[in-house]
């Protein structure tokens, strides 16, 4: 029997999987983007119970290589063009590494001082990088989606602290764009505060949240006797990538005494780059923030940051200390269990210092130039080419296009795109027509794999006769 991984064969497997990480990235355009298999295939090719009895690690390897890698779509392929793409940059994934080896849980400071106070430096560096003000405080969650449950609650426990305790006294209403991403009413559902209290406002001819729409939802759910207690803005929309009014929406907010959550996990680190901050613009007005490294600042999955103006607000919406959980440095140090659901803490913040130091602010943001400039690109390559137009602005660096065809023209088209493994695109639909994304964001993209998708893109489109 096995009792633990003796300390020889773990070097000599570490350096093995080391060497073949660094191939992989080397020769990852040899993959195909895309998956190819049909679905319940790999679950039908491994055995149905775990072994009785330990397996060699040799047997292992070669099982990942033959069976698991098949089925794996390449999120980390420079060619990935769907969604939003993202990157686990070299020392990203180094980090992560030694994040693993420690296995801290950084719930309290005295379990982790290392990871309490480096999450604090590393997140103040980000915030400077960002514009941000000082104010902000700055605690990192897995996802987004995580961050616009803390954001929500926190909002709705400064209206409201005795929600704390009995739950909800009234109806409160939500509000947000109607291309807002998916987590704020996932955010108004796990809250109790439901669906049909959340507001999805209209949006104007390029996709932002239209500010008067939004005054008169308010105006309307105060007549009803309803409160209103929070609009979340949207910097960089998945489907689209627009970019709402931030400056407008939070004269609204402050008029209201709404509080403002400003979701800019992917348009946000464009303002890394000086002349991009402009996305950013207002959000320095915002109660809270959410950007995410792990979209488009090189970082392994996963790394939220959300920031607030307000963190003993946020202390005291989660604060809940059992004695088993007290020491005799609370009242000198932060404990970052108390600003969040989460009790067990990762050491996320080292991937993030280990990035922020390896490339530094003036690498990070040519990079997201380049990104952006070859969207643009992209996008005037469609134009010139009389079979494509753009369904959409593209401000950053996705570019939503369609065939002049129709949809099921459209639909054909993204999916021999992808079934050719050399790039794989996205859709959404927009005024009730299939529309195709093409994103740009990992950090190992290049002008050719660009080309390349373009030239993918056009032949495909030969083929169906466009």
């Amino acid at each position: 029997m096995k009792w633990n991984m003796p300390p020889e064969e773990f070097r000599r497997y570490g350096h093995r999987i080391i060497d073949w990480i660094a191939d992989y990235l080397e020769h990852i355009r040899d993959y195909p983007v895309l998956a190819r298999l049909e679905p319940g295939e790999l679950a039908a090719r491994l055995p149905a119970r775990a072994p009785e009895e330990g397996e060699p690690m040799e047997a292992i390897l070669d099982d990942f290589e033959r069976q698991i890698l098949p089925a794996v779509t390449h999120w980390n392929h420079p060619r990935f063009h769907a969604y939003f793409s993202v990157s686990a940059s070299p020392p990203g994934i180094l980090a992560e590494a030694l994040i693993a080896a420690l296995n801290m849980n950084g719930m309290l400071w005295k379990t982790s001082p290392a990871s309490t106070e480096l999450e604090q430096v590393t997140l103040g560096w980000l915030r400077d990088w960002l514009g941000l003000p000082e104010r902000f405080f700055g605690v990192i969650h897995d996802t987004a989606s995580i961050n616009a449950v803390h954001a929500i609650a926190a909002a709705r426990f400064r209206i409201d602290p005795e929600v704390r305790s009995r739950g909800h006294a009234q109806p409160l209403t939500l509000y947000t764009s109607e291309f807002a991403h998916s987590s704020i009413e996932k955010g108004a559902m796990v809250l109790g505060i439901g669906l049909d209290n959340v507001r999805k406002i209209g949006v104007d001819e390029a996709w932002r949240m239209r500010v008067d729409l939004l005054e008169q939802a308010i105006r309307r759910d105060l007549a009803e006797g309803r409160k209103p207690f929070c609009v979340c803005a949207t910097v960089g929309t998945t489907a689209v990538t627009s970019v709402d009014p931030v400056p407008e929406i939070a004269s609204v907010a402050e008029r209201y005494g709404l509080w403002l959550h400003v979701d800019a996990a992917y348009g946000g680190a464009a303002a890394v780059a000086e002349e991009f901050r402009w996305v950013l613009a207002g959000a320095e007005r915002a109660d809270s923030l959410v950007v995410n490294p792990h979209k488009w600042l090189f970082t392994p999955l996963d790394l939220s940051v959300l920031y607030t103006a307000h963190p003993d607000l946020l202390r005291r919406t989660f604060s809940v200390v059992p004695e088993y959980l007290r020491t005799a440095e609370d009242s000198r140090v932060v404990n970052l269990m108390d600003f969040g659901i989460p009790l067990g803490r990762r050491f996320r913040a080292l991937k993030l210092w280990f990035i922020m130091r390896y490339f530094g602010r003036k690498a990070v943001a040519e990079i997201i130039r380049r990104h952006i400039r070859w969207a643009q690109e992209f996008a005037g390559r469609l134009l010139a080419d009389g079979r494509f137009e753009l369904a959409a602005p593209a401000p950053l660096s996705v570019v939503c296009f369609r065939l002049k065809g129709s949809d099921e023209d459209n639909r054909r088209l993204l999916e021999a795109v992808n079934a050719s493994g050399r790039a794989y695109l996205s859709h959404t639909v927009l005024d009730g027509r299939y529309v195709i994304r093409f994103a740009v964001g990992h950090i190992s993209t290049t002008e050719e794999d660009i080309d390349s998708a373009w030239q993918t893109i056009s032949e495909e489109a030969d083929r169906l006769g466009a």
